[in-house]
């Protein structure tokens, strides 16, 4: 059952940076070509997914959304990883005061969910594809911190840990030999539950008109465009939901797979 979950999750990640990497060589249409006289068309050939409103191909949009979301995903949870993965090793390694301070700055910016900091960066600098990632990736900097010291400070108290210190290995040292290989494994489940989490907020921050601007396509703004028409074609409300749920799915169980199957004493459950 654990190992079918990691599995599930590699196929549904696979298969949306496999559509990804496609959208950037090929599409079955121009994904932001407007053409009135195709409007609203349902499923069928040669519009498999159908036309929206604007008459764009469906599956088209539905695939260059897939390479937006994944590049906002890689950028807000790598920069929340460059900057909360330090930020925890050292809060971890020194302790005291540094700590407290660390850590009580990360419960200020955990306060302030991704919603409210695009609003607040799109009110100052507009609405694009970097207030989005930039207000996701500030976001997840709490958590990523929050695990890696965690980790940092298991790490610490570990024997293999003292003895580096006696025989006179620096407190860099010490991070780089011992504390970031041993805390690597968790920052990357942390990073696979970030993902699921950052396509969720570029979803939302896409449909209130804060992540990527028209034309380029995202699933959030397919969502947005498509709610005018719910009624008349509601279909077309589905495939964007659809591509959302499946790579929040994907993303959760490729983290859960991970953590059941890196942690050791989770492996040795039934």
């Amino acid at each position: 059952m654990k190992r079918a979950q990691l599995v599930a999750g590699l196929v549904l990640v696979a298969l949306i940076v496999i559509t990804a990497v496609v959208s950037v060589f090929w599409t079955p249409f121009d994904p932001i070509r407007v053409v009135p006289s195709e409007r609203l068309l349902p499923p069928g050939w040669p519009h498999v997914l159908g036309t929206d409103g604007f008459g764009i191909d469906i599956l088209s949009r539905l695939m260059v959304g897939a390479r937006t979301t994944l590049v906002v995903g890689i950028i807000s949870v790598g920069l929340a990883v460059l900057i909360g993965v330090p930020l925890g090793m050292l809060a971890g390694q020194v302790g005291g005061w540094l700590d407290e301070v660390v850590m009580r700055a990360a419960d200020v910016v955990y306060a302030l969910p991704a919603l409210l900091l695009a609003i607040l960066l799109a009110a100052v600098f507009g609405a694009s594809t970097v207030t989005a990632m930039v207000a996701i990736g500030v976001a997840t900097i709490p958590a990523v911190a929050r695990v890696a010291r965690a980790g940092t400070k298991q790490v610490m108290a570990a024997d293999f840990v003292l003895a580096a210190r006696v025989a006179g290995t620096s407190r860099w040292g010490v991070a780089g030999r011992h504390v970031l290989p041993n805390i690597a494994p968790v920052i990357g489940v942390q990073a696979s539950v970030g993902f699921a989490l950052a396509i969720l907020a570029e979803a939302a921050l896409s449909y209130l008109g804060l992540g990527t601007p028209r034309p380029t396509p995202t699933w959030g703004n397919m969502l947005r465009d498509a709610q005018q028409y719910l009624f008349v074609m509601p279909i077309q409300t589905v495939w964007p939901g659809l591509a959302i749920a499946l790579a929040v799915l994907g993303f959760n169980l490729l983290g859960d797979g991970l953590r059941d199957y890196l942690d050791p004493r989770l492996r040795e459950l039934p």
